[in-house]
C-alpha cells in the first residue's frame, strides 16, 4: 500500500462506498486524493465498471491523467484517459476517465443511466463551480430514479461539510489528516499607497533573497502576471526562472511551469488560482499569496458579465498555503493583514449565485426538469438570473412561450456549448456550418492581445480553433471540414446568437448603443470605430464606466444584414410628444431592439392610439405634466391620509407609482379629444381622482376629512392638508372664543393644528392643544394684544366667551 496519507483511510473509504450511495472525503493538499486514490479505487472488485473523475479545470485534468497513467507505466489513453473540450484521449481499454465539467454533463445527458460507470468522483468540489453543482444535482437524480447502484464520491481539501451534509444527510464523511510538512504562514498587508504589482514584486524578491527553494506566486489575473514578471526580470538573479501559469497558455509553457527546475536553478511560478488545486507543481517550498482572485459576476439587468477582483476566502488561503508544504517545511506569505484574513469569508461564493444561467436552464430543459425545485441544490439558483436565462433562451428560439424546449433548443442542448453559440450553429445552413463552427471556437477562446477585430481572428489559422471547429461540425452530424471562411455569412450567423449585441455608433470617441439599450465603447484609437454598425459578441461590463467594453467586434453593412435576416427587424407604430410644439406626432419605425433602422411619419392616428400615446407620455414625464390645481392636490392628500387614518375603509392608492400604473382607469376616461399638451392642461385631475370613489366613499371622505371647518365665529375656513404634517386651520383668535377643545377630524382620531391669528391676520400662536393654550400661554398673548388692539375683545375666559369677528363697538 502507498505511503501517501489518503492510503490510511482507504479501508474506511471503501467500506463507506460499499454501504452508501454518496460519500464525502476531506483530504488536505498533497494527501494523494487526486493522483493516487483513483487508481486504488479502480482495483476494488466491488466497484463495477468505469470510474469518472471530474476535475474542474482542463489543465488540472490533463495533468492528473498524466500522473495517474505514469504510475501504471502507461501513456494517457490506455487504462487512464481524459476528455475535455476539443480533446479526447481515451481508448477501448480506458477504465478511468478524467473529465472536465461540461463533458460530465454531456455524458449524463447522452446516457442518463451512465451505462458501464460504477463510480463518479467530483474532485476539488470546494470550488463550487456552476457545472459541478449541476453535475451533483443530475447525479443525485440519476441515483434516485435510475441507478441505485451508482456510487458518488465528493472530495476536496476544504469541503463545506455543513452544507453538503444538509443536502446529503446519509453520506458519511471520511477525513484524511494528511502528511504535509509544516508551513509557516506569515501575513503582511501591502502599503496603501503602493501599486499591487510593485508591492508583490518587492515581497517576492525579498523572500527569494532570504530563503531557498522555488516559489509559487498567486495573482488574480493574466494582466497582473505579465506586469509582475516585467518587474521581477529586473530584480531576481540569473538562476531564477520566471514561469507564468494560466489556462490560456500553450501546453508547452504550462509544462515548463509544472516540471522541476533544472539542476542549479530555481523557478518562480506566477499563477492564477488555476494552481490552487489538483496541479502538482514540482519543487515548491515558498508561496506568496496576493490574497486576491478575479471572479465573473452576471448582471441579470444588462445580460452582461463583469469581472470583479476580490479577496479570497479562508478556504482558498488554506489551499494556497498547502502548496508550500508538499516536499519539505515551507513558508507562505499572505499579502494581507492577519486581522483581515480572519474576517474573510469561510468559503468561496458558489458560482451558481453569480453566473449567467442560460446554459443551466437549457440543460435542465433537456433533462425534462421544468421546476428547478425538483432537483437537490446546495444553493438554489437566484430567480432573477433564472428569469433572465429563460428570456434569452426564448429569444434564441430554444424555448417556446410555454417554457417547452423547441426542436432548435433540443439540438442546441445536445451540442454542449454556450446557448448563444448553439443557436448560431444550429441555425446555420449546411454551407455555413464550417464558418459557424470556427466562429464558435474563436468566441469560446478569444485571442489574447489588443486586436478585437473578429476579422483578424478569422483570417488566422490556429490549430486549437480548427480542432474545436471540426469537433462541433461532427456534433452537427456533418463530415465536412471547416473550409474557407464565408465572410458574407458571418454577420448573419452572429445575429442568430447575438442580435441583442448589434451596436450603432453614437457620437465620437468609440461610443456605441447596443440593441439591448446598453451603452458600449471601444478605445478612441481602435480601427473599428470608423464603422457605424458592429456586431459585438464579446462584451465585458466594466466597474468604472456604465458602458460595456467591446472585446470583440465585427463590422457589418446594415442593409446587407437586414436582407440576410429579414425576420429580425420589427415594425413599430408609435405616437409621441413633440416637445417643441406640445403636440403629438405619429411614426412608423423599423427597429432591432432599441436601434432604429429607419422611420417615416404617419397620418393622424385614431383616438385610441392618441389616448395611449398621452398615457405613455405622462408615464415618461411624470404626474407633474397634469394641471394640479390646489383643489386637486388637496383631494389627493385627503385620500392619502384617509388610507392612514381610516384603514377600515378600502381607499384607492394615490401614491405616485400607483397612479402612474393605473392611468388607464382613473385618467383615461377624461382624455377624450385630447391631442396636445395645451388640451391636457384643461383636464381636471380633481374630477379624475374623484372617479375612483364610490358615492358612499365620497360622502364619508367629505364627512370625516372635510375640506372646511366652521369655527365658533361662524366662518367656514379651509383645512389645509399636508403631505408630512397634520392638517392645519388658520383662524383669527377671536373666532375661536367659546371653543374649549381642539377641533378633531377622522372620527376624532386626528387633532387639527390651529394657527391662531391676530385681527390683522398675523400669526400669534400654533397649537394642537387649545385647552392648554387658553389656560396658559393665552395670558401673555392677552396682555400684548390689549395694548396693540384695544378696540378688540380680549376676554379673561376665552373658552367660554362669545366668539366675534368684530371690534368692541360692533360686538356689543
Amino acid at each position: 500500500m502507498s505511503s501517501l496519507p489518503v492510503a490510511v483511510v482507504l479501508p474506511e473509504l471503501l467500506d463507506a462506498l460499499h454501504r452508501c450511495p454518496q460519500v464525502l472525503l476531506s483530504a488536505p493538499t498533497g494527501a494523494g486524493k487526486s493522483t493516487w486514490l483513483p487508481l486504488a479505487l479502480l482495483n476494488d472488485p466491488d466497484i463495477h465498471g468505469r470510474i469518472l473523475l471530474l476535475e474542474p479545470r482542463r489543465l488540472a485534468a490533463r495533468n492528473v491523467a498524466q500522473r495517474l497513467a505514469e504510475q501504471l507505466g502507461e501513456q494517457p489513453g490506455e487504462t487512464v484517459g481524459y476528455r475535455m473540450r476539443a480533446d479526447n484521449c481515451t481508448g477501448p481499454t480506458t477504465r478511468l476517465e478524467v473529465v472536465t465539467e461540461g463533458i460530465l454533463t454531456r455524458l449524463i445527458q447522452q446516457d442518463p443511466e451512465l451505462s458501464g460507470v460504477g463510480l463518479v468522483i467530483l474532485d476539488e468540489f470546494h470550488e463550487r463551480s456552476l457545472q459541478a453543482d449541476l453535475a451533483l444535482a443530475l447525479l443525485l437524480d440519476v441515483q434516485q430514479g435510475l441507478r441505485d447502484d451508482l456510487r458518488l464520491l465528493v472530495m476536496s481539501a476544504t469541503l463545506d461539510n455543513e452544507r453538503l451534509q444538509a443536502c446529503l444527510p446519509q453520506a458519511p464523511l471520511i477525513v484524511s489528516r494528511g502528511r504535509s510538512f509544516p508551513v509557516e504562514r506569515r501575513y503582511q498587508a501591502l502599503a496603501s499607497h503602493q501599486r499591487l504589482e510593485e508591492g508583490v514584486a518587492q515581497a517576492v524578491s525579498a523572500l527569494l533573497g532570504s530563503e531557498s527553494g522555488s516559489l509559487l506566486l498567486f495573482l488574480p489575473g493574466v494582466g497582473e502576471i505579465q506586469r509582475v514578471m516585467t518587474l521581477l526580470e529586473e530584480r531576481v538573479s540569473g538562476d531564477v526562472m520566471l514561469c507564468p501559469l494560466y489556462g490560456a497558455l500553450p501546453l508547452s509553457e504550462q509544462r515548463k511551469a509544472i516540471l522541476p527546475a533544472p539542476p542549479g536553478r530555481r523557478k518562480v511560478v506566477l499563477a492564477t488560482n488555476i494552481a490552487e488545486t489538483s496541479l502538482t507543481i514540482e519543487g515548491i517550498r515558498l508561496v506568496v499569496d496576493a490574497s486576491l482572485e478575479r471572479v465573473a459576476r452576471f448582471d441579470a439587468r444588462t445580460g452582461l458579465t463583469r469581472l470583479v477582483t476580490q479577496r479570497i476566502s479562508q478556504a482558498s488561503m488554506t489551499q494556497r498555503a498547502g502548496r508550500a508544504g508538499r516536499l519539505e517545511p515551507g513558508i507562505c506569505l499572505h499579502l494581507i493583514g492577519a486581522e483581515q484574513a480572519e474576517r474573510a469569508a469561510a468559503q468561496s461564493e458558489p458560482e451558481i449565485l453569480t453566473s449567467d444561467l442560460s446554459g443551466l436552464v437549457l440543460e435542465l430543459s433537456l433533462w425534462g426538469c421544468q421546476d428547478i425545485a425538483q432537483l437537490c441544490w446546495l444553493d438554489p439558483p437566484p430567480e432573477i438570473n433564472l428569469a433572465a436565462a429563460r428570456a434569452l433562451l426564448q429569444r434564441l428560439q430554444a424555448r417556446d412561450s410555454q417554457g417547452q424546449l423547441t426542436r432548435t433548443g433540443r439540438q442546441m442542448a445536445q451540442l454542449g456549448v454556450d446557448p448563444r453559440a448553439g443557436a448560431m450553429l444550429v441555425r446555420a445552413s449546411e454551407p455555413q456550418r464550417g464558418t459557424a463552427a470556427l466562429l464558435a471556437a474563436i468566441i469560446e477562446e478569444p485571442p489574447r492581445g489588443g486586436d478585437g477585430d473578429l476579422r483578424s481572428a478569422l483570417h488566422r489559422s490556429q490549430p486549437h480553433w480548427q480542432q474545436r471547429a471540426r469537433q462541433l461540425i461532427r456534433r452537427l452530424g456533418s463530415r465536412q471540414s471547416p473550409g474557407p471562411v464565408d465572410f458574407d455569412a458571418v454577420g448573419q450567423l452572429l445575429m442568430y446568437g447575438f442580435a441583442d449585441r448589434l451596436a450603432r455608433r453614437r457620437g465620437q470617441e468609440g461610443r456605441y448603443l447596443l440593441a439591448n439599450g446598453m451603452g458600449a465603447m471601444l478605445n478612441s484609437d481602435d480601427a473599428l470605430t470608423r464603422y457605424e454598425w458592429l456586431l459585438a459578441p464579446l462584451l465585458l461590463q466594466g466597474s468604472q464606466s456604465p458602458d460595456a467594453r467591446i472585446l470583440q467586434g465585427y463590422p457589418v453593412d446594415i442593409d446587407t444584414l437586414v436582407a440576410a435576416c429579414p425576420d429580425v427587424p420589427e415594425q413599430q407604430d408609435s405616437v409621441e410628444w413633440d416637445e417643441t410644439r406640445g403636440t403629438l406626432k405619429a411614426f412608423r419605425r423599423w427597429c432591432i431592439g432599441r436601434l432604429v433602422l429607419r422611420e417615416q411619419p404617419l397620418a393622424k392616428p385614431g383616438p385610441e392610439v392618441l389616448e395611449q400615446a398621452i398615457l405613455n407620455g405622462i408615464r415618461d414625464r411624470g404626474l407633474s405634466v397634469l394641471n394640479w390645481t390646489p383643489q386637486a392636490q388637496q383631494l389627493r392628500l385627503r385620500l392619502h391620509w384617509a388610507a392612514r387614518w381610516l384603514p377600515e375603509e378600502s381607499w384607492p392608492d394615490v401614491s405616485t407609482q400607483a397612479l402612474l400604473d393605473n392611468l388607464e382607469n382613473w385618467l383615461g376616461p377624461f382624455l377624450k379629444g385630447v391631442d396636445s399638451l395645451s388640451a391636457l392642461k384643461k383636464v381636471d385631475p380633481e374630477m379624475a381622482l374623484g372617479s375612483l370613489l364610490s358615492w358612499q366613499q365620497r360622502q364619508r371622505l367629505d364627512s370625516e376629512l372635510p375640506t372646511h371647518y366652521t369655527v365658533p365665529g361662524g366662518s367656514r375656513i379651509v383645512i389645509r392638508y399636508h403631505e408630512d404634517n397634520p392638517p392645519a386651520l388658520a383662524v383669527r383668535m377671536q373666532e375661536m372664543f367659546g371653543e374649549a377643545q381642539t377641533p378633531v377630524i377622522a372620527r376624532g382620531r386626528v387633532a387639527l393644528t390651529l394657527e391662531l391669528l391676530s385681527p390683522a391676520m398675523r400669526p400669534l400662536q400654533i397649537t394642537r392643544d387649545l385647552c392648554a393654550f387658553w389656560q396658559g400661554a393665552y395670558r401673555e398673548v392677552q396682555k400684548e394684544m390689549k395694548g396693540r388692539y384695544p378696540k378688540h375683545v380680549w376676554p379673561d375666559s376665552p373658552a367660554t366667551a362669545q366668539p366675534t369677528r368684530r371690534t368692541k363697538k360692533y360686538s356689543s
